[in-house]
C-alpha cells in the first residue's frame, strides 16, 4: 500500500501491527491518487514529507486514542494539509469527520470481513446495491439511507464528544 510492504495474512479489517502514512496527491476528477513516501518527497520536498509524515502520525495517535476511550475504533483518517507563502504548514478541510474517516464500535469488531460503521460506508454498499454504475448523475438516496447515515454521524459524535448532539446544534445556532 503506497510502497508500504504489508504484513502476510491480514485479513480484511485485521489491525495493523502500526498505523500507515499513506500520502495521496489530488487527481483533477475522482479519487485521490495514492503514491509512496518516495514519490510524494521528490514533489514537495523530503524534508516537508517527513515533516507531515510525523504530523499525521502523532494527528491519529491523539485521534484513535480518543476513540478508544469513548469505544470507537478509529480505523482510518485522511488529513490534508496545505502551506502558507511563508512556509508554514496547515491542517486544512475536516478532521477525523465520518466522511473523511471509518469509525467502527469496538463492542462489535471482528476481523476477517467488513465491520458496522458509523462513517458513510452505509451510502457506499446502498449505492454498490442499487445497480448505479458510477456514471454521473448519482440516483437520489431514499429517505431511509439518508435517516441511517445521519443516525451513524449523530452516534459517533455523541460518542466522541460526550454530548448530545442536539446541545451542539442549540450552541450553534442551527
Amino acid at each position: 500500500m503506497c510502497g508500504i510492504a504489508l504484513p502476510p495474512g491480514l485479513r480484511e479489517s485485521d489491525r495493523l501491527p502500526v498505523p500507515l502514512f499513506t500520502p495521496a496527491t489530488k487527481a483533477q476528477s475522482g479519487h485521490d491518487i495514492n503514491i509512496s513516501e518516495e514519490e510524494a518527497g521528490r514533489l514537495v520536498g523530503h524534508k516537508l514529507i517527513a515533516r507531515l509524515k510525523a504530523l499525521t502520525l502523532d494527528l491519529y495517535a491523539f485521534g484513535a486514542a480518543h476513540a478508544d476511550s469513548c469505544g470507537i475504533i478509529l480505523a482510518d483518517t485522511k488529513f490534508e494539509f496545505g502551506r502558507l507563502p511563508d512556509g508554514r504548514v496547515l491542517l486544512i478541510d475536516e478532521v477525523m469527520t465520518p466522511d473523511s474517516s471509518r469509525y467502527w464500535p469496538k463492542d462489535q469488531y471482528a476481523p476477517g470481513g467488513a465491520q458496522p460503521s458509523f462513517d458513510k460506508q452505509f451510502v457506499r454498499d446502498w449505492a454498490a446495491g442499487s445497480g448505479w454504475d458510477k456514471t454521473p448523475p448519482a440516483p437520489e438516496l431514499p429517505d431511509d439511507v439518508v435517516d441511517g447515515t445521519r443516525r451513524r454521524y449523530v452516534d459517533a459524535y455523541e460518542r466522541i464528544a460526550g454530548e448530545p448532539f442536539e446541545r451542539w446544534l442549540e450552541r450553534s445556532g442551527k
